[in-house]
């Protein structure tokens, strides 16, 4: 008798798991306007973890919870900026359930959050998978990832030859009238009597944190695999160094002629000074996202002799316009260049413009484009293109 009762448990859970997959769009669609129903779909769908619900290029939104109002915020409209969409969620009658229904790219992977009454900004409580983004340190928000997405593998693999990291080094900047900070990445087996390439990155503390750009991952594994060659990498820190909750970025990435200056008269030589990298503008890069992808292409077309690789993420080439002419310059030696961005409410406009003007000039260039938003989800698993690209071991 027990044997047959445990038989009938077993067989009662595999029924269970068969109801649980049979779960599809079709079916929560037709449990919305039942709320026994829906109220099994979405107990079952956060038992599976499976809220956003996705299926080919749709998604289904859930939120539980006593509300008047209840909305989503992300990518997708960028942040309450894109109007065209309208992302208010509706109730489901007799329940404490809203949803929103909306379509996105099958392989896209977007930073979202639930707003609740207007003015309540929270992570999905039911979505553990999260993404960190912003300035200075950042903040996580709730991650939806489509059906067709892969993730890097690179933040999944172990690296056993690591590189080290010289952290918040202090520099007295007499072009700048203050002090900085940057960072620095030597390679696994680094000798000073060697040349390495180098990469200069604005915003490098964030490039740099484990949360948002996770950078060091992206070297390590690189070098390690002999994709790429052995580099060093200077991350500038745009906080000021007694007060790191003021961050200096809008001033100092606006195109300004003075932190160009810092970085040309004083930082790089400090480097070289100091460590064994090369001199040769073949050689040494600058790489930006947002404001620093503006300001890496100010860098390199304003000193193509000494910045002669330019990584350009996501750049706010609308913050600056006159960026367009001064790229526009055909007489500048070449540089070579690599741009990147998202083509959900991030900058494939103003790339597209930059696109058309570089291949009128002298530049080598590639332009990568995700549907992402402007998320260090996007920057960060683009990383290992742009470093294979300027640094590959066979080029």
């Amino acid at each position: 008798m027990k044997n047959f009762s445990a038989l009938l448990f077993f067989f009662g859970i595999l029924s269970s798991l068969a109801k649980a997959q049979e779960i599809n769009l079709a079916f929560i669609n037709a449990s919305l306007t039942d709320s026994a129903k829906a109220e099994n779909v979405y107990a079952q769908l956060v038992s599976q973890h499976r809220i956003p619900f996705t299926e080919n290029d749709s998604v289904v939104f859930f939120y539980k919870g006593n509300a008047e109002q209840v909305s989503w915020m992300g990518d997708f409209n960028g942040w309450g900026r894109d109007f065209k969409l309208n992302t208010s969620g509706k109730k489901i009658t007799r329940t404490n359930i809203w949803y929103w229904k909306a379509q996105f790219p099958k392989n896209a992977r977007l930073d979202y959050k639930i707003v609740i009454n207007s003015n309540n900004w929270i992570l999905d409580p039911v979505n553990n998978q999260q993404q960190w983004s912003g300035v200075g340190g950042g903040s996580p928000n709730s991650e939806i990832r489509m059906p067709d997405y892969l993730p890097d593998p690179i933040f999944s693999q172990s690296v056993k030859q690591k590189g080290s990291i010289k952290k918040d080094l202090l520099f007295n900047s007499t072009q700048l009238g203050y002090q900085t900070t940057y960072s620095l990445y030597l390679p696994f087996g680094y000798q000073s009597t060697g040349v390495y390439p180098v990469l200069y990155v604005t915003d490098g503390y964030e490039y740099l944190h484990e949360n948002m750009g996770n950078m060091q991952a992206t070297l390590d594994f690189l070098i390690e695999t002999k994709k790429i060659k052995p580099i060093i990498v200077v991350f500038a820190d745009h906080r000021e160094p007694v007060n790191r909750g003021n961050n200096r970025r809008m001033q100092e990435l606006a195109m300004n002629e003075k932190y160009l200056n810092y970085f040309v008269s004083e930082l790089i030589p400090e480097i070289e000074k100091q460590y064994a990298v090369s001199k040769q503008a073949n050689q040494r890069g600058i790489l930006g996202t947002s404001m620093g992808g503006l300001t890496a292409a100010y860098f390199a077309f304003s000193k193509p002799e000494v910045f002669g690789l330019c990584a350009i993420q996501s750049p706010a080439f609308w913050f600056k316009p006159e960026i367009y002419t001064l790229c526009s310059n055909q007489d500048n030696p070449p540089v070579k260049i690599m741009m990147t961005t998202g083509n959900i409410n991030d900058t494939k406009e103003g790339t597209d413009k930059m696109k058309a003007i570089l291949e009128k000039n002298t530049c080598t260039y590639q332009l990568k484009e995700v549907p992402e938003g402007h998320s260090w989800g996007n920057w960060r698993n683009l990383l290992d293109d742009i470093l294979v690209y300027f640094f590959s071991v066979n080029p």
